[in-house]
């Protein structure tokens, strides 16, 4: 009885060695793949599957990044006065949602850029959702591994000096109801719980930007809600309308209730 029991285990510990690899390998199957994105539609979009763009979003992402930490991503609107919300989403990252803004009237949402960590090789999506309440979307597929856990290359003391700080930087002269470039930098090292400390070899706790608003004049810009993916000291450029009141107004909140406010007086800025 003992022996055939022993054979039986034995039988089902190589049985399971054998599929071990297929597994894994379904993870990456394009139906694996197409299931985990329908789970983000669910969770997301309530279950509304976005439609192919034809050109209205562009998404711009490298095939292989140089660095997974701080791989650039460039989104392209076709025709920002139909878009009210857009999403930015790395389906195979931990936090998979790393962008969502919501425009306001002072918005010129035409191109937007940041930078993200990814984790492993994956799609990425970015979707918009149209005045009419349509969802479209360009999607892309990046190979890059391990950027949620890189470390940052400096100490977690070093990483939160001046944490808040932030700068503004606008393309061109700028006159009120012209669109502009604006490029914000913002210090914030947004440790997300992966990265490990080189010395204590201990995980440096979470604590990342959630929340980033601008307005100018008092009229919203955009609303940006983000997490974990958003590279550390995030720098993003978008389109805003310049109004005649002024002055822009960026607001910052982070996972530890940290908040930070600085205002720029644009119209006396210029590249």
């Amino acid at each position: 009885m003992s022996k055939r029991l022993s054979a039986a285990s034995l039988g089902l510990c190589v049985a399971l060695a054998a599929a071990a690899p297929v597994f894994a390998a379904n993870a990456d199957s394009p139906a694996a793949r197409a299931n985990r994105w329908r789970d983000l539609e669910k969770s997301v979009f309530n279950g509304a599957a976005p439609a192919p763009s034809h050109g209205l979003v562009t998404l711009d992402a490298p095939y292989r990044a140089q660095d997974a930490a701080l791989v650039p991503m460039t989104v392209k609107l076709a025709d920002p006065s139909k878009v009210k919300e857009f999403w930015l989403i790395i389906d195979d990252n931990p936090s998979p949602v790393a962008a969502h803004f919501i425009f306001g009237p002072a918005a010129d949402p035409q191109v937007i850029r940041l930078r993200v960590r990814i984790n492993d090789y994956t799609y990425v999506h970015a979707v918009a959702a149209l005045a009419g309440g349509a969802l479209v979307q360009d999607v892309k597929f990046v190979k890059a591994s391990g950027g949620c856990s890189a470390p940052m290359g400096e100490s977690a003391e070093e990483a939160i000096r001046n944490i808040g700080e932030m700068r503004l930087k606008i393309a061109g002269a700028v006159r009120p109801g012209v669109p502009v470039e604006a490029k914000l930098m913002v210090r914030h090292p947004n440790f997300n719980g992966m990265q490990m400390n080189q010395v204590t070899r201990l995980y440096t706790p979470a604590r990342f930007i959630d929340r980033i608003s601008v307005k100018d004049g008092g009229k919203k810009v955009f609303d940006l809600e983000t997490g974990i993916s958003l590279s550390s000291n995030p720098v993003m450029s978008f389109g805003l309308i310049p109004q005649a009141s002024g002055p822009v107004t960026v607001d910052v909140s982070d996972s530890q209730n940290g908040h930070w406010r600085k205002s720029f007086n644009i119209l006396r800025m210029t590249d």
